[in-house]
Formats: C-alpha cells, sequence, structure tokens
C-alpha cells in the first residue's frame, strides 16, 4: 500500500483528531490511528472506545489497504518536516511503514488494522441541523461550569434538552449552574441526553472557523456529529441529570445592574486578597447605587476593598461568592452589562446579560459562600 500527501495537510487533518487519543489507553492498540486507503479517499480514525473520531481527505494513490500508526511518532515526525509532498509505503506483511520525504527517510511499526476497535454504529433515532457557530456558542458558555468529580458522572458532561420552540443546554458543578438556550436549534422530538465533556472539547476544537452545518445525529446511546469532513461519535453518559430547574429561585427582587467589565476587574484584583482555600469574596450592596467588594486572608492578615457605581434596586445586603466561580463565569459573558438577581444572603444569586442575541438566552446561577467560614 502507497499514497503521496502533503506533509501539512497530512498534519491538520491528523492534529484535528489527536485529542481522543489517550497515553495511556486500556488497550494499546488506540495508541494508533487507523489509516484506511480507498484509491485516492484516505479516512484516518482515532478512538479511546468512549469518543471516535474520523477524518477524510484526498491523497495520490491507486491503491486500497489498512494499516495502524502509532499517533505520537507519526505527528512528531510530521511537525518536524518543513511544507513537502511525502510517499508512505505500507508493507502489508510486516506492517512496515516507511515514510519518504525530499530529503529523508523514516521507518516505523505499525501495527494490524484487524486489531482496532470496529466503529460503534448509531442506529440514528432522530437528527437535527444547527450551525457551527450556535454549537461553540453553546459548548463555550456550558463547558467550563461541567464537574470533574467522576463520582457524579451525570455532572461530568452537559445536559442537553431538545424541543420544538428552542434547545436547552445545561450545566453544573454543584456550587454553579448555566441554563443556555437556543432558538434557532428545534427537534421534532422532545428528548434530553448528556454528552460528555470530552466529547464536546475535541467537538469545540475541530469546529472550522467559517460558520458551517453541523449535523447532529442521536440514537439511545450514542451521539453522531458531521461536519465539512469530519465525523464524531461519542458514547452518551447514561446517567439521570439533576433537576436543574427547581435549582433557579424564582424570587429575586434584589437586583444589581452594573458594568461587567468593571466588576470582573474588581473581582480579579481582589481576589487576589482572599483565602486561598475559600476564594471568598464579600459583596455589600446598598441602594440606590454602591456596592463594596472585600476579601480578607486572616491567616496572613491581608485584606483589600473597592467600592463601586452601580444600579441596585433591594434591600442593603451583604453575600458571600467564591470568586474562582464567579470570574470564570463572567470571563464567558459577552455583554457589556449584567444584571444579579438577588433574594437572600443564603440563596443562590442569577447573573443574566443584558445584551444578547436573539437566537440565544443564559442563565449563570452561582451559590453563595458563608461569610462566616474564613478558613
Amino acid at each position: 500500500m502507497k499514497f503521496i500527501v502533503s506533509s501539512s495537510v497530512l498534519l491538520k487533518q491528523l492534529a484535528t483528531i489527536n485529542g481522543v487519543v489517550s497515553t495511556n489507553p486500556i488497550v494499546p492498540i488506540l495508541e494508533n490511528f487507523l489509516f484506511q486507503l480507498d484509491t485516492n479517499l484516505l479516512t484516518v480514525t482515532a478512538s479511546d472506545l468512549q469518543t471516535v473520531m474520523i477524518t477524510e481527505f484526498q491523497v495520490e494513490s491507486l491503491d486500497k489497504g489498512a494499516i495502524a500508526i502509532p499517533a505520537k511518532l507519526l505527528l512528531d515526525t510530521l511537525r518536524g518536516l518543513p511544507e513537502q509532498p511525502i510517499a508512505v509505503n505500507v508493507d502489508n506483511d510486516t506492517f512496515g511503514i516507511e515514510i519518504v520525504s525530499d530529503n529523508g527517510r523514516y521507518k516505523l511499526a505499525g501495527e494490524n488494522p484487524i486489531d482496532f476497535p470496529k466503529i460503534p454504529s448509531v442506529n440514528r433515532s432522530f437528527s437535527v441541523e444547527l450551525s457551527s457557530v450556535a454549537l461553540q456558542n453553546a459548548i463555550a458558555n456550558t463547558i467550563f461550569a461541567t464537574s470533574t468529580d467522576e463520582l457524579r458522572p451525570a455532572m461530568t458532561g452537559v445536559f442537553l434538552q431538545l424541543g420544538s420552540d428552542y434547545a436547552t443546554f445545561v450545566a453544573t458543578d454543584g456550587h454553579r449552574l448555566i441554563r443556555y438556550r437556543r432558538y434557532d436549534v428545534k427537534s421534532v422530538v422532545d428528548t434530553t441526553m448528556i454528552i460528555p465533556r470530552k466529547a464536546l472539547n475535541l467537538l469545540k476544537s475541530s469546529l472550522p472557523s467559517e460558520n458551517v452545518v453541523v449535523k447532529a445525529e442521536f440514537s439511545q446511546a450514542n451521539a453522531f456529529f458531521s461536519f465539512a469532513n469530519i465525523r464524531m461519535i461519542c458514547r452518551l453518559i447514561d446517567e439521570r441529570f439533576p433537576d436543574y430547574e427547581n435549582a433557579i429561585p424564582t424570587n429575586n427582587p434584589n437586583v444589581l445592574t452594573i458594568s461587567r467589565g468593571e466588576i470582573l476587574n474588581s473581582l480579579r484584583r481582589i481576589s487576589i486578597y482572599s483565602n486561598r482555600t475559600t476564594h471568598q469574596i464579600r459583596l455589600k450592596l446598598t441602594p440606590p447605587n454602591q456596592l463594596v467588594i472585600s476579601a480578607e486572608d486572616l491567616d496572613y492578615a491581608n485584606e483589600a476593598n473597592e467600592r463601586l457605581l452601580c444600579e441596585y434596586n433591594g434591600d442593603e445586603m451583604e453575600i458571600g461568592f467564591n470568586a474562582k466561580f464567579l470570574i470564570e463565569m463572567l470571563n464567558n459573558l459577552d455583554a457589556t452589562t449584567l444584571s444579579f438577581e438577588l433574594s437572600a444572603p443564603n440563596r443562590a444569586g442569577i447573573v443574566i446579560p443584558m445584551e444578547k442575541d436573539d437566537d440565544e438566552d443564559i442563565l449563570m446561577l452561582v451559590m453563595p459562600v458563608m461569610l462566616n467560614t474564613y478558613a
């Protein structure tokens, strides 16, 4: 088996799917890319048993065949080569591989392609189409709030709720909750699923910069995404997602309106002085237009506070939050002005951007921390 391809083209295609490859996989064959050649069409597959990514592109060849090639060794070789045509020769009997460039030859040992896990079939129950921009925004606005606690697997992914009016993407780690809705994504079938964090990260990084149509198909166990020359199949998380609607407080009479840039920059400065374990900061709200942000670390006798102008309608209140969570949430918003809706110092606060696209709606919820628990 032999084919000729541009070194930069091959590197770009492999880099797109390389995130799937694990450093210490359960099955050693998964350290490889599966190359499948059908005359001038080359299909390359990467898998970790839970997620599969596939790319297809044109090469110069008249052959057919398959080979498993070590991913890291191949990528490191390609990264060191300048742009040029390279020839890849495969011995079908020994699975030996030879890469020939303008001024070099590189030999590496491949593996039997039969040992590579079969691509899971997706019995597609239904499908939706959405723009890559909509999908990119949905992932970016939710994935940072997923949990890393494997003991709570339902929270390690993004909950997707499809309906006839909109699609809702929800993520929570127990300390904060993000609800992101797209009114331009609809489905004739009402359904819910949990998509794993790793699969969404891979999807986000592989989406092209230009806006393209992404086709998403779903079965009971798997999700299938396809766009341009990329396909991805991932196993869904078979767990029950928390009842997020009941976690969102509905009666929030105390409303703070403030510039996102001003409060974000203030939080970054004040958080330097917060306790290194709790990251606790205080917001003291006084009507009609005063906000004081403060932090202290009793272990090191550090403290800081800043006074900001704002619009505040409500009762005088002092509430504590984890600065790390709050900063990360505000960082992921594009709005110029934010609204903080609060009910009581021991109840979750809601952050809503004042400016948003007509096709989207976002609500961020963050749990308070008790003001008397400096560690």
